[in-house]
């Protein structure tokens, strides 16, 4: 055995014990023959860098596993020492420093920086590319506004609470006028949509004045997130041309059909860069990305990077909620891991003069009032929550987690509110439970009188589930769902192409715009002799296809929380696995729990509850010590 094939035989072991997969030994066993010189630990840390980003961080935390031993089953395999690791690799022409990197422009398989983070080099690439966009972008103020005319816009749109107090809206929106670059972050019912809707309504008056026509689009991650922007913008033009505070003009200024982001940006199969990029810029004046939370660190760099530097961009989005499926987490980087907002002397001065503010005798200036004028002005939190009011248990349960109080999230779900419960259910006890709540609700989307109602009545429920596999997981908690309504007599599941039977896409198709996470029926249509066909409600209309010509599709009875990121159903169960599971996490219980608009239900046993709770995805990335290190330097933090 050569010395490169003993290196690898643990990496070998843990691959069989599951701890690395087969494309991790894959990538360390190439580098080391592609650049020689491989040995045990250089190999070691390839491979757990590949890792890495299999399970959504951006890099390898060399400090946080020097001297440990990597994987559990195996504790004889030992990381170095933190000093020794890092020069051995440093001696390893597979990887460069980072300072190398950024000053010779040189490439490397591995780029190890100063904080001891060791990246693949495409990803470190993704990283600061997202980092000097970003912080180029947040640097100044927005050229050409009239904030005159922004005052009066402000007024007329937000008219000013009776109580003085400070509306987080009205704020947000005059922020998104004054700044190239807004991040607008809010829980479920804090007015997100209508706060944007505002602002542009507020930007378009703006570019009229001048003479000019703003080019807008509306994208989200996924097909499902942008047709419920769609149909969100749709509603709240309406309601303020209602109100009377938009007029026509403006309405026709704001565009309604939103896209994916891969169709923004000319996404193209089989090829890795899109239509869009630097040398072909999206042709656009203002972009609103609506789900910032489910933007990973490759298509955030692939998306600034096709924005010409005049156009404004307004992220909206809740930096509570889960991270996005692939590599990092850009939105709660780029609001601080949760930080305060803190706002510049210069941009509250500003916000109190156009009337977004209460004049600073009134009220005191939100955060640090020396924080210097940057990313932290970018920013806007908003607070109040419209929908899940004090006294609700929704609202006892998401506060809870929030922060991060097991024992009170507990308390919440066995507190006897009427919107809110907690039940500890297992093998029998769930199937009844799981059959009980999906067969009436089911019987109300059979009984529908056409296929858009059928989709509206299966919107209204979901069954979330944390894992794929076991007793608790999607595979298991579809079956009893398909497996109840069977023994009522309302489907006949043979086959899989039956009557009622709810689908869910699960890979974009460009050629039938159909996108992971769009939501079907299969339901007969009377116009074609009852011909089963699959039925799709997009941002474009109820679509009819054919179940031959479907895309990758699987059942929906319950679907996993990270698919349910951009939904929200009147009545939600959330069912969690009982043995301990590294992706139950305090923001995975909460996003499933806020995508209730009237009532959760949490089956999970207390102690997993809350433990899960007082868990925090942890994911390794020094995005967000490129964004605010500045910042904290000045602010002395």
């Amino acid at each position: 055995m050569n010395s490169q094939s003993a290196a690898l035989h643990p990496l070998r072991q843990a691959v069989d014990g599951g701890r690395l997969r087969a494309l991790d030994l894959h990538f360390a066993r190439a580098l080391g023959d592609l650049v020689g010189g491989a040995s045990g630990p250089r190999l070691l840390a390839a491979a757990l860098a590949s890792r890495q980003v299999g399970e959504g961080a951006v890099c390898l935390d060399l400090r946080a596993l020097a001297g440990r031993a990597p994987f559990a089953d195996l504790p004889e395999v030992l990381a170095p020492p933190l000093a020794h690791w890092r020069s051995d690799l440093l001696a390893w022409p597979a990887v460069v420093s980072a300072a190398h990197a950024a000053s010779q422009g040189a490439s490397a398989a591995l780029i190890l920086d100063a904080a001891d983070r060791l990246y693949l080099g495409r990803y470190w690439d993704f990283e600061q590319g997202v980092a000097r966009a970003l912080t180029e972008r947040a640097a100044g103020w927005a050229v050409g506004v009239d904030r005159a005319r922004l005052a009066a816009g402000l007024e007329r749109l937000f008219p000013a609470p009776a109580d003085g107090a400070i509306d987080w809206q009205r704020a947000a929106a005059a922020l998104a006028v004054l700044r190239p670059l807004c991040v607008i972050s809010g829980g479920p019912g804090t007015g997100k949509t209508r706060t944007v809707t505002a602002c542009l309504a507020l930007l378009a008056d703006q570019a009229r004045a001048r003479g000019e026509t703003l080019r807008i689009a509306l994208a989200a991650p996924t097909g499902k997130a942008a047709a419920r922007l769609t149909e969100s913008i749709r509603q709240a033009k309406a309601g303020l041309r209602e109100a009377g505070a938009m007029d026509a003009a403006t309405a026709a200024a704001i565009p309604e059909a939103a896209l994916t982001l891969h169709r923004l940006l000319g996404a193209r199969p089989g090829r890795v860069a899109p239509r869009h990029g630097p040398g072909n810029p999206l042709h656009l004046d203002l972009l609103v990305v609506d789900e910032a939370s489910m933007l990973d660190l490759p298509l955030a760099a692939r998306l600034l990077a096709a924005l010409p530097a005049r156009c404004r961009l307004v992220l909206l989005g809740d930096r509570e909620q889960l991270a996005s499926v692939q590599a990092g987490a850009v939105l709660a980087d780029l609001c601080g891991r949760g930080r305060e907002p803190a706002w510049s002397p210069a941009l509250t001065a500003a916000l109190v003069e156009v009337g977004a503010l209460p004049p600073r005798d009134a009220v005191p200036c939100p955060g640090a009032v020396d924080a210097p004028q940057g990313l932290g002005d970018c920013v806007a939190l908003l607070r109040r929550s419209y929908r899940f009011l004090p006294g609700s248990g929704v609202h006892a349960l998401a506060v809870a987690i929030q922060r991060g109080d097991g024992r009170g999230a507990v308390t919440a779900g066995d507190a006897g509110y009427a919107d809110a419960r907690r039940l500890d259910l297992d093998g029998a006890g769930l199937a009844a439970f799981i059959g009980g709540f999906v067969v009436p609700r089911h019987r109300a989307v059979l009984a529908a009188p056409d296929p858009g109602a059928a989709l509206a009545a299966l919107g209204r429920y979901r069954v979330l589930c944390a894992v794929h596999e076991g007793p608790c997981g999607l595979a298991a908690l579809n079956r009893i769902g398909e497996q109840a309504l069977a023994a009522a007599g309302l489907i006949r599941p043979a086959g899989g192409r039956y009557a009622g039977r709810p689908l869910l896409v699960t890979a974009n198709d460009y050629d039938l715009r159909l996108y992971n996470g769009d939501v079907g029926i299969l339901l007969p249509d009377p116009a074609a002799g009852g011909e089963l066909c699959a039925w799709f409600e997009t941002a474009e209309g109820l679509r009819r296809l054919s179940p031959h010509r479907l895309p990758a599709v699987e059942t929906l009875f319950a679907m996993t929380v990270h698919k349910s990121q951009g939904s929200e159903f009147d009545e939600v169960v959330l069912v969690l696995p009982p043995h301990d599971s590294r992706v139950l996490t305090r923001e995975l219980i909460y996003t499933a729990v806020t995508r209730a608009r009237r009532q959760v239900t949490l089956v999970a046993g207390a102690q997993r509850l809350a433990a899960g709770v007082q868990r925090q995805v942890q994911r390794s990335s020094g995005l967000y010590d490129a964004l605010w290190s500045e910042v904290d330097a000045a602010a002395g933090g």
